[in-house]
């Protein structure tokens, strides 16, 4: 009797694990892991023009979200201590950005000597600028675009439960 009870609690526990398995699978390729790591990469193409934009916080607690710069696409990483739209020197090369004088910026690693650039348009989500002042920095690491001051003063932003919801002011 305790065999045959044994047999059916391991048959029921095979069960659950094969259950349990195919809903993590079906989760992940849903796209479960991707809202987790990239919790804003809707936000091109649920976001009405110049309305309002919500972020997430990424599971690193960053506010990261795709945008464009000039038309193409880029990766933004706000950051409310940046003075500029910084672009990384690799991807302004690549995007067709012109430097203009020399400057230094002083950044988490340090001083670095960059250019300053103007960017034609910078947009994130339904929002969009016309002729913001960037910078092109050496050293940053991957593709990742720091939207800096430049941009975000333009801007009214709100920060509440873990959001960021980021606004044109009323005029």
């Amino acid at each position: 009797m305790t065999t045959h009870t044994a047999q059916r609690g391991g048959i029921v526990m095979m069960l659950l694990f094969w259950v349990l398995l195919i809903g993590a699978g079906t989760w992940l390729l849903d796209g479960g892991f991707n809202s987790i790591m990239a919790p804003n990469s809707h936000v091109m193409h649920a976001t009405p023009d110049g309305g309002p934009v919500t972020l997430k916080r990424n599971r690193a607690g960053h506010f990261e979200a795709p945008g464009k710069i000039n038309g193409e696409p880029v990766t933004f990483l706000l950051d409310t201590g940046a003075t500029y739209v910084a672009v990384p020197r690799d991807l302004a090369v690549s995007l067709g950005l012109e430097p203009g004088r020399s400057a230094w910026f002083n950044t988490a690693n340090g001083r670095v000597e960059g250019n300053l650039t103007m960017l034609d348009q910078v947009a994130l989500g339904g929002i969009s600028a016309s002729n913001v002042q960037g910078s092109i920095s050496p050293g940053m690491e991957r593709d990742t675009v720091l939207l800096g001051m430049s941009f975000l003063n333009l801007l009214v932003i709100e920060i509440r439960d873990g959001e960021m919801v980021l606004s044109l002011p009323d005029r």
